[in-house]
């Protein structure tokens, strides 16, 4: 496909993206307390609501074209994905206890995913009114507005958030960070670093990609890095979903984090 189609069709299908998670998030408000629950794998929370919001998003999703793939939190994983160059990656409601308690921290998170990297991204949080989108190449932006993760690589009085795990085993290492509030939708986690309201921020071990994909996108839009404790970079659609820990960060602060891991990473087994 010559680069001006394959162009013209990130756009297409980055206008389907982004009618379809608006669209899912006026129907997750529809939902009336007390919601239907039940439990899945470990303790895992999930609603009537995740179930519409998933069904909502496949179909409007995977019409528009049918050699791409789908994997989402809450369909059964067709490994067919796995032969796909192309795929949607989503978690309908991501933060689902939060978005059951009433609290506006949880969003909607979508991404084309190509050749194991995401190209086109979206993370809409509705209840905080924020809708965060980047294509590859073409920056990242909330509400329009462009993102740019903050510069500096200093960890003195960086704003961080995360699990405690990580979070005590970096104030171990550099006592003065400022520890943030966790945010309990990971993939509005990571916005926000691309965004400079957190200035770091890390993921537990187990992230699944469609955690990830979308805000991945965003981070490296601006001018940010998700990467492994390591310095690895995140590869998508693979036979395995789960993730290693990860960090995100602007880039200078976030290659100073790496620094930090790998003189001390036998602190972070």
């Amino acid at each position: 496909m010559p680069a001006s189609d394959s162009a013209d069709d990130r756009q297409r299908l980055a206008e389907r993206l982004l009618v379809a998670v608006r669209a899912a998030g006026t129907l997750a408000h529809e939902f009336e307390r007390p919601l239907k629950t039940w439990t899945k794998g470990h303790d895992s929370p999930v609603t009537e609501a995740d179930i519409a919001v998933n069904q909502l998003l496949r179909a409007q999703l995977t019409g528009a074209a049918s050699d791409i793939g789908w994997l989402s939190e809450e369909s059964e994983d067709d490994r067919a994905r796995l032969n796909s160059r192309r795929l949607w990656i989503v978690d309908p409601i991501d933060g689902t206890r939060a978005f059951m308690a009433g609290r506006t921290d949880w969003s909607i998170s979508a991404a084309l995913v190509e050749d194991g990297r995401p190209v086109i991204g979206t993370v809409f949080a509705p209840a905080e009114d924020q809708l965060f989108f980047a294509i590859a190449g073409a920056g990242a932006f909330c509400n329009g507005i462009p993102l740019q993760a903050s510069d500096g690589a200093s960890l003195d009085g960086a704003r961080i958030g995360g699990p405690r795990r990580l979070i005590d085993r970096l104030t171990a290492l550099h006592p003065r960070i400022t520890v943030e509030p966790r945010v309990p939708s990971l993939a509005l986690r990571l916005a926000r670093v691309a965004q400079g309201r957190l200035d770091a921020a890390f993921v537990a071990g187990n992230s699944r990609d469609w955690d990830l994909a979308a805000a991945d996108l965003l981070v490296h839009e601006a001018r940010g890095a998700l990467t492994t404790l390591s310095g690895e970079v995140p590869t998508y659609n693979r036979s395995e979903t789960s993730h290693q820990p990860l960090m995100a960060a602007g880039r200078s602060r976030h290659w100073a984090l790496v620094d930090l891991m790998r003189e001390r990473q036998n602190k972070f087994c």
